[in-house]
């Protein structure tokens, strides 16, 4: 009689298994890259809870057309670049600029994160 039982519980625990292995796992990554049209490259900007940007710095080349991209990995965050007027925030992630003025420009959080709002900066050097 246990060994009914316990053949059922393995065949149930199968089933479960495969199911879950052929309907849950995450999709392919993409290369976002790739779509992007003839002379456009991509900035990708990640920010994150813990009140940072994935990078302490991004660089860029003077008269690059960039592809500019806020992804926020978890928490609600936005993306300034007070000088050059970028403000990426809300259902406004992406904005394509073309980079014409050298120097290092300052990055901050514009939205209004939690805590850590006012340290969450980064900075764009424009080569």
């Amino acid at each position: 009689m246990h060994k009914w039982i316990m053949f059922i519980v393995f065949a149930a625990a199968s089933v479960l298994g495969v199911y879950l292995l052929t309907t849950q796992l995450p999709g392919k990554p993409v290369d976002e890259a790739a779509s992007l049209p003839p002379g456009v490259t991509l900035l990708k900007v990640e920010a994150s809870a813990d009140f940072v940007f994935d990078q302490e710095e991004y660089k860029v080349k003077k008269g690059d057309k960039v592809k500019l991209k806020l992804v926020n990995k978890s928490g609600v965050h936005g993306l300034a670049i007070p000088d050059l007027g970028i403000d990426l925030q809300g259902d406004k992630l992406e904005q394509e600029v073309v980079f014409d003025k050298p120097g290092k420009y300052e990055m901050h959080c514009a939205v209004a994160c939690g805590t850590g709002h006012l340290d969450m900066k980064s900075v764009l050097i424009v080569e």
